[in-house]
């Protein structure tokens, strides 16, 4: 995709929690001439931003500092969003224009074509996120190299600029200028898309998790040796209940489909299974890790990754204060560290998880020059 420059000069936020802070951090980081503008009901928060230079104008609600804006984002839970528009018209100046974050994209479309607001709307998911929520976690780096899927109301997929409608460009020009990878999707397809890579490994990972907990002994043995592969493959079922409710219930139909999809190709090993289908069995792993092994490392995706090795040492005194006291020598901050009592798989007997990738990789450098065996999560 050829580059895109912004040209919007005044932007306004309707909430400014991690996704809309780290877009805000972003564009400031790159783009200083841009004035922000923005909206949320934690005015601690909004000060916060301002005292720290990425916000310019705290709006005391919906009005007539709007009128100022080219470019206008929703960043409310989804369900919250359409709500916004019928305040916000009023202040549209021409030229101005619509877009928001959510992660499910049919309900606010449906809601702009409901109100004639196509001309200026334009939809957005940043397709990154975190453990932690709020505006406090935000960075200006969360997005870069994440994709960031945009939606325009007439459907269109491409991604040719010379295809894209103008108002398409500029949401296209915003996630380059914040070091994102633009999208193009019809809003329909998006939703079958995350219904599939994001909304149904949640439903899976939370079902696992409560399967084995049913299931447990009366002395939690599973519980005690799941800490391994088995909660590595149900990390994500500790995300909030309350954010991914809200997000099942705006793709119901999407993920139904899917979910049905999923449960036949259960049923189909199960039956395998049973049968001792051996040769079926095989099949469905070496497939599945042949096209696993095919996904890109290179762009972040739906589910936030987790950044983390493990290492090959001895259960000896002062191991791992060793360990810390390396990294830490190289300013390299660690998320946890802790023993790996199930490595199932091969690996060390030493997990060490960071916040970020740079870390990670810099921590797997420094405990290289001091010949650790690590392996790769």
């Amino acid at each position: 995709m050829e580059k895109m420059t912004m040209t919007d000069s005044t932007i306004a936020f309707i909430g400014l929690g991690l996704i809309g802070g780290s877009i805000a951090r972003a564009i400031r980081k790159t783009r200083p001439d841009i004035r922000i503008m923005a909206y949320m009901r934690s005015r601690s928060r909004l000060e916060q931003a301002r005292k720290e230079g990425i916000v310019d104008v705290i709006l005391d609600g919906i009005d007539e500092n709007l009128r100022e804006c080219d470019l206008i984002f929703l960043c409310t839970p989804v369900e919250y969003n359409a709500g916004y528009l019928s305040a916000i018209r009023p202040y549209l100046k021409q030229g101005a224009l619509i877009t928001d974050v959510g992660s499910t994209k049919s309900g606010i479309h449906e809601e702009i074509r409901r109100q004639g607001l196509e001309y200026c709307f334009v939809g957005g998911h940043p397709m990154a996120g975190s453990e932690k929520t709020g505006y406090e976690n935000s960075t200006d780096h969360l997005l870069e190299n994440a994709y960031y899927i945009v939606t325009p109301p007439e459907g269109k997929n491409s991604s040719r600029p010379q295809d894209l409608s103008s108002n398409a460009e500029r949401i296209v020009a915003v996630a380059k200028t914040i070091g994102a990878i633009p999208l193009v999707l019809d809003y329909r397809e998006h939703d079958k898309v995350v219904a599939a890579i994001s909304h149904l490994p949640h439903l899976v990972a939370s079902s696992l998790v409560n399967l084995i907990k049913d299931h447990d002994t009366a002395d939690g043995t599973m519980k005690q040796v799941a800490a391994g592969g088995f909660k590595d493959i149900t990390r994500i079922a500790s995300s909030s209940p309350e954010m991914w409710e809200q997000i099942c219930m705006t793709n119901v139909d999407p993920i139904s489909d899917i979910l049905e999809a999923y449960i036949a190709s259960l049923n189909k090993v199960l039956e395998e299974i049973k049968e001792h289908k051996g040769q079926d069995i095989y099949r469905l792993f070496e497939t599945s890790r042949d096209y696993r092994n095919s996904i890109t490392d290179k762009a972040k995706g739906s589910v936030e990754p987790s950044y983390e090795f493990t290492v090959d040492v001895s259960d000896e005194v002062g191991a791992i204060s060793t360990i810390s006291v390396i990294l830490a020598a190289k300013g390299i901050s660690i998320k946890n560290i802790g023993i790996n009592n199930n490595r199932e798989r091969g690996e060390g007997a030493l997990k060490i998880a960071f916040y970020d990738e740079a870390s990670m990789e810099a921590a797997w450098q420094r405990l290289d020059k001091y010949k650790y065996e690590m392996f790769r999560m």
